[in-house]
């Protein structure tokens, strides 16, 4: 019997209105790689998610209120990868709430297992891209810090576009900090530090607190990679500018 064509979905949409789409998709700053789960991931996310996750709503969240606790300082972890460095953060600054946003299930799952064997109380979770959480889940003037560590710098010139660290987004930035509060990003890519320091520099709500790239502060601690590489030569820059 000869094969017959299959029918077309209901949903289906023709290539024109497909590549219309795509032409009106907006970036992302990250390429979701999901990854495997390990089992203590998987037990981390379903048994510590309900208690320390935040899930994404259009609407906005008071982090007192997520904290349980008013005098703490607010500080929101860009993209926390597989959680280490912010865990260790929040362990060696209790008196701090820290909120980190992540997209990829694995780095949740991680930090969750870490927040579980470490006690911590004061780290709060949202699975989400981050660009919609500022716009729709945090008050203007409600964080007093932002991190952003190793953030992918997109080597390729053609993949420029797709970098996190933009003028656009650093205003947005500047919106939920107060006046006093403070933007960290370290990278271990030259040409990426250059092309920060050039966009935070050039906002007029940011002021640098060092020459050009700032000395590590200590709360920053060295990742096992970051380790590796200054072993073999490599370097690390730190960008650490306070809102006017």
């Amino acid at each position: 019997m000869q094969d017959q064509p299959l029918p077309e979905h209901p949903d289906q949409k023709p290539e024109d209105d497909l590549q219309q789409d795509l032409k009106h998709r907006p970036i992302r700053s990250f390429v979701l790689r999901q990854g495997r789960l390990t089992p203590a991931q998987q037990k981390a996310l379903d048994t510590l998610l309900p208690t320390f996750g935040v899930p994404y709503a259009p609407e906005k969240i008071d982090l007192n209120q997520v904290f349980g606790r008013e005098n703490s300082l607010k500080i929101l972890e860009i993209g926390f990868g597989m959680g280490e460095t912010t865990a260790r953060i929040a362990q060696g600054m209790p008196e701090r709430d820290f909120l980190g946003v992540e997209v990829h299930t694995p780095g949740v799952g991680s930090l969750l297992k870490q927040i579980g064997e470490l006690g911590l109380t004061n780290l709060r979770l949202i699975q989400h891209d981050v660009v919609e959480v500022l716009n729709h889940m945090l008050e203007d003037g409600s964080l007093d810090g932002v991190h952003i560590f190793f953030p992918d710098p997109w080597h390729k010139k053609r993949h420029h576009k797709r970098r996190l660290i933009q003028a656009g987004f650093v205003k947005l930035l500047c919106s939920k900090l107060k006046p006093g509060g403070y933007l960290h990003v370290a990278t271990d890519w030259q040409e990426y530090a250059e092309w920060v320091l050039e966009i935070l520099q050039a906002e007029p709500l940011l002021k640098n607190t060092a020459q050009d790239y700032a000395e590590k502060p200590a709360y920053r601690p060295l990742t096992k990679f970051e380790n590796r590489g200054i072993k073999l030569g490599h370097g690390v820059w730190d960008l650490l500018f306070i809102h006017r």
